[in-house]
């Protein structure tokens, strides 16, 4: 069982010490911080809906993390950077890979998203494939949990992330030049990161300019690179405890750079632009995650490596994505508000190489078109309706090609709805989808149909307080990996057999949330159950091929149950500062009707942060304790728990137009071994280890 999770001792400390100025606060204090407090989430615009409305408007599930708090948790990779918030996790693959897991899922039942669009890259091919997209550069990041099939598609039936980046201007910058920059410093693994920006206007023109970089070293480790259980298996085989890694993560050393130009033309009515990017990135993967059969227990000593016969080779990836992207909109035609197009193009490719050799090379060219009309208000109801058309030419050429090339294609019409009833709202969705996918192998091309439906409610039963509920089923079609793979998948460590005659998957999901915005008080906790038709995911067959365990693509019934909490209080605002608490804590578990655990279930967390504000400085401390994981699946590892700890500092001042502030932050303070339970290599490559970071930002 899932050790009991309790909240991490700092979490309380933090409480109960700081909870006494709060309740002290003079009732001018607190009208003053209920008129600052109220309104903030509604003044972040949600992009990825249609409508574009704030948090507090919608009933469906809505995280954004923008700001200064962006700011504090922007890391190298989407996944890292979301990990702080409730019901998201992270499933990394070494330094160069992070992907976000909302409420336990993952891979192709999330659907990643650069400003709306699909990052159509290969990342949902296999878990050690990055994701192209750079959080550094993002203005804010968007998160739909639950279903997002409504807008995005069956790809996006766990959830969507949505990068809000700007890159094609979509309003003006409202100044003649205008932009921001940071360059920072990491210890742990003597990392450098640049970025700037630069957003101009020029009568009715305003333009983009980004260009970002970051180098890294392998990064340092607070003890052995292999998990105990594993070292324990090795040594029973007769390896030598000598040689395991230990002080550093060999092979995790990565750099990744990429820039974007854009322009767009704004008139009265209507709008039109046009943008051109590029990310490249080589990273490399952790030894033993990539090594073929009886590779995987070699050793780096020469003299070790003698003995089985040859020396495991080091594995990179060097990826290259280049996009095209335009898209506009017009304004006030009759009935409709407003419409809105865009279209993108994308050339991707990365190469896997073994030592001096090329292993695998994969590629992707993507077509993505969506067309979006707003309607305007009649008889109170409000909506929005849409066309989708994306085309993926994908192909995987050499000795991990466990995929044939193939040619996906898919349409789809989706229509939204609601009305606000006084204190009531009612939210209606419907989405069809019409998916082709045609493999280049003997096998006959599938066909099929996808139909979603959502329907959600708001009860603001206090000016403070609101209930929301959500009810959804969505269906999946499965991707062409489930269905025609046939070969060895290294990074998941099995041969796997995919099913062209697998059915849609189908999702049945109910979400009841209470929110809070009164006064000093933001809080929200939500309970959710999700029962899967037909899931799919990978069997073991007791069978091995080329030295790996073949598994096999199958389906069975499973449901997904978890909940959420989160509260932001104001402590204090007085001489001594502003002082801020956020607590949150979540859990999610997934099993098979048939009985067993999925495997690599996020285990619970409890967490908080604790932040001060005066004048010029700000400073923050934060832990995170994410428990023990030992509901596991046949044949799956369990986790130990852990608790990281990180702070931070940062000091404002203005130089003319400019602002300037300079930080230090530090991660895992404590020097922890962290390994995530949701990570393919949990017994390969723990967390870094202790990482002191500093750096400047300039925003003008």
């Amino acid at each position: 069982m899932t050790q009991a999770l309790r909240p991490a001792p700092l979490a309380l400390a933090v409480f109960f010490a700081l909870s006494t100025p709060a309740w002290a606060q003079s009732e001018t204090e607190e009208k003053a911080s209920a008129h600052k407090g109220t309104h903030t989430l509604e003044a972040i615009e949600v992009t990825a809906s249609p409508l574009r409305q704030g948090i507090d408007d919608l009933a469906r599930p809505v995280d954004v993390l923008a700001g200064e708090e962006l700011d504090d948790r922007k890391a190298g990779n989407l996944g890292e950077t979301l990990e702080r918030q409730p019901g998201v996790q992270n499933a990394s693959f070494g330094a160069g890979v992070g992907r976000p897991v909302i409420r336990g899922l993952e891979g192709a039942r999330v659907q990643v998203l650069s400003n709306g669009n699909s990052a159509l890259d290969v990342s949902t091919v296999s878990a050690d494939h990055a994701i192209g997209i750079e959080p550094f550069l993002a203005d804010q990041i968007e998160v739909l949990k639950g279903p997002a099939t409504l807008l995005y598609g069956s790809g996006a039936i766990g959830g969507a992330v949505n990068v809000v980046d700007g890159r094609v201007p979509t309003a003006q910058a409202g100044r003649t030049f205008s932009g921001r920059a940071e360059i920072r410093h990491g210890g742990v693994d003597d990392s450098g990161t640049g970025m700037a920006r630069v957003d101009m206007d020029a009568g009715p023109l305003t333009f983009h300019v980004d260009v970002f970089r970051r180098s890294a070293s392998d990064y340092r480790i607070p003890g052995y690179a292999f998990s105990d259980a594993k070292i324990a298996e090795e040594i029973e085989e007769g390896e030598d405890p000598d040689h395991f890694a230990r002080g550093r993560l060999p092979n995790s050393e990565l750099t990744t750079q990429g820039g974007a130009v854009g322009g767009s033309w704004f008139g009265q009515r209507a709008w039109f632009g046009f943008g051109a990017s590029t990310y490249r990135s080589d990273y490399g993967i952790p030894p033993g995650a990539h090594a073929h059969g009886e590779e995987e227990h070699e050793d780096e000593d020469h003299d070790h490596d003698e003995e089985h016969g040859h020396e495991e080779e080091v594995v990179r990836l060097d990826l290259r994505q280049d996009r095209f992207e335009a898209r506009g909109g017009v304004r006030d035609l009759g009935v409709l508000e407003e419409i809105n197009w865009r279209v993108v193009r994308s050339l991707y490719e990365h190469t896997e190489l073994e030592g001096d050799e090329i292993g695998t090379r994969f590629q992707n060219d993507g077509l993505e078109a969506r067309f979006e009309a707003v309607q305007r208000e009649r008889n109170g109801w409000r909506g929005a309706f849409g066309l989708q058309f994306s085309e993926r030419d994908f192909s995987a050429i050499g000795d991990e090609a466990f995929v044939p090339p193939s040619l996906s294609r898919d349409i789809g019409l989706f229509a939204l709805q609601e009305k606000d009833f006084g204190q009531y709202k009612l939210e209606f969705g419907a989405r069809h989808d019409r998916v082709r996918v045609t493999p280049e192998a003997e096998a006959d091309a599938v066909s099929r149909s996808a139909s979603s439906l959502a329907a959600g409610g708001l009860w603001r039963f206090s000016d403070a307080v609101h209930l929301s509920l959500n009810l959804n089923r969505a269906e999946r079609v499965p991707t062409a990996e489930e269905l025609f793979s046939d070969g060895p998948h290294i990074a998941t460590g099995s041969f796997e057999i995919g099913d062209a005659g697998l059915d849609n998957e189908v999702a049945l999901g109910a979400e009841l949330g209470l929110h809070l915005h009164q006064g000093r008080f933001e809080g929200s906790v939500s309970v959710f159950r999700t029962q899967f038709d037909d899931f799919i995911y990978l069997a073991d067959t007791d069978e091995e091929e080329d030295d790996l365990p073949v598994r096999l693509w199958t389906q069975g019934d499973a449901v997904f149950t978890g909940w959420e909490a989160e509260l932001g209080v104001e402590l204090a605002d007085n001489a001594s500062g502003r002082w801020q608490l956020r607590l949150f804590a979540d859990g999610v578990d997934g099993k098979l009707d048939a009985g067993g655990r999925l495997p690599r279930i996020a285990p619970g967390r409890v967490g908080s942060d604790l932040v001060w504000q005066q004048g010029p400085w700000r400073a923050r401390l934060g832990a995170v304790r994410v428990a023990t994981q030992n509901d596991v699946a046949e044949g799956e590892s369990a986790t130990e728990g852990y608790t990281l700890v990180d702070a931070g500092v940062a000091y404002q001042w203005n130089v003319g137009n400019a602002g300037w502030e300079v930080f230090v932050e530090g991660r895992n303070l404590g020097d922890r071994e962290a390994r995530q339970h949701t990570s393919y290599l949990k017994d390969y490559a723990p967390l870094p280890g202790r990482n002191l970071m500093s750096g400047v930002r300039i925003s003008f």
